[in-house]
């Protein structure tokens, strides 16, 4: 690990954004921010944050997506699923809310499909699921647009990939059951996170499964600063910004 960075393992909740930070001298502590600028200003501006989220928007699709996801899901097998399909830019904007309402939600919804298929090569549609992490996807994707630097010390992982490589294959229960949250918390043990990250109050707004995923980043991040961790692919593609686009793990 890094002694002398602060490290962010940060992930998506219903609040915003939940993040698992380790401070130089400091230890670990979670922390919450509505928007994914108010996390960066709560943290000093050389911290490297692992983020599980789409970082990185093809103006086009084609074929089965982005290369990283392509391998991501190969790579995770059965558990692929949790590596959602991203559309192109259009798309993801134009889900980013706010919405007035459940029905304002919905008119975004098909506008979301609509730009979606007319982008992508099969004609795809985002799910649902996957809708519900626009407004988060467009947050990071506005912060290292305006300021392109961020993307030196900014990186897409994705928990399950970071748990499979603990454990040497894909965990095979989902995080939503409490199996599946005992395996990957025996894992993050493990693999030297302190126990008191887990044990710690959870910020209201934020999920057992947001922490958990949080934890997962935080060690990746860890890696990141020491050099070990890589980029899938490698070198990253880019996006028409300027943006790289992989998963480090």
């Amino acid at each position: 690990m890094s002694a002398t960075r602060t490290l962010a393992g940060v992930d998506g909740c219903r609040a915003g954004w939940i993040a698992a930070v380790e401070r130089p001298g400091e230890g670990c502590a979670l922390v919450l921010a509505p928007r994914f600028a108010d996390l960066l200003r709560a943290l000093p501006a050389d911290a490297i944050l692992a983020v599980d989220m789409p970082i990185g928007l093809p103006e086009r699709i084609e074929g089965a997506g982005r290369a990283a996801d392509r391998a991501a899901r190969a790579a995770l097998g059965r558990r692929g699923g949790s590596v959602f399909a991203i559309p192109a830019r259009a798309a993801v904007e134009a889900g980013a809310g706010p919405f007035a309402d459940r029905t304002g939600r919905m008119e975004a919804y098909r506008k979301c499909c609509a730009l979606a298929r007319a982008l992508s090569e099969p004609p795809r549609a985002p799910s649902i699921q996957s809708f519900g992490l626009f407004p988060r996807i467009n947050d990071v994707d506005r912060a290292l647009r305006a300021a392109p630097r961020l993307g030196e010390r900014v990186f897409e992982s994705h928990p399950e990939l970071a748990f499979a490589r603990m454990a040497g294959a894909p965990v095979p229960s989902s995080k939503k059951t409490v199996a599946g949250l005992a395996e990957r918390r025996a894992l993050l043990l493990a693999n030297g996170l302190p126990p008191a990250l887990l044990d710690a109050p959870r910020p209201a707004g934020a999920t057992e499964d947001d922490r958990i995923d949080a934890c997962a980043m935080l060690l990746v991040a860890r890696r990141i600063a020491a050099g070990t961790a890589r980029p899938s692919p490698d070198p990253p593609e880019r996006d028409a910004e300027g943006i790289a686009v992989a998963i480090w793990f």
